[in-house]
């Protein structure tokens, strides 16, 4: 057997698993969904925030909360340092409001 079907089967068995993790996930999604309602119903009462996602940065900890400017306080053409950092997009809503004291 030839490496390129070697490697077209095992894209197929690749491309199955995939297929078979999204349908999973939508069958979860449906025989839990009353309590995920459930949930919805309490995060909207407690009034939570957002889920802590990183550990490292202020900024990236909780992303809807963070100032624009956060990334750049130790100086403004610093490089990123922490790898969360690049895994999270900034929060392009706030800067908008900002408008730079037209």
């Amino acid at each position: 057997m030839r490496k390129s079907s070697l490697f077209f089967v095992y894209l197929a068995v690749s491309s199955l698993f995939l297929l078979a993790a999204f349908a999973h996930a939508q069958y979860q999604q449906n025989r839990r969904w009353p309590e995920l309602q459930e949930n919805m119903r309490l995060v909207r009462t407690l009034e939570l925030t957002d889920l802590c996602l990183f550990t490292e940065a202020r900024y990236t900890r909780n992303p809807s909360l963070a100032d624009f400017y956060a990334p750049f306080q130790d100086h403004p053409c610093s490089l990123e340092h922490f790898p969360s950092g690049s895994l999270i997009m900034p929060n392009r809503g706030k800067a908008e409001n900002h408008a730079f004291m037209d």
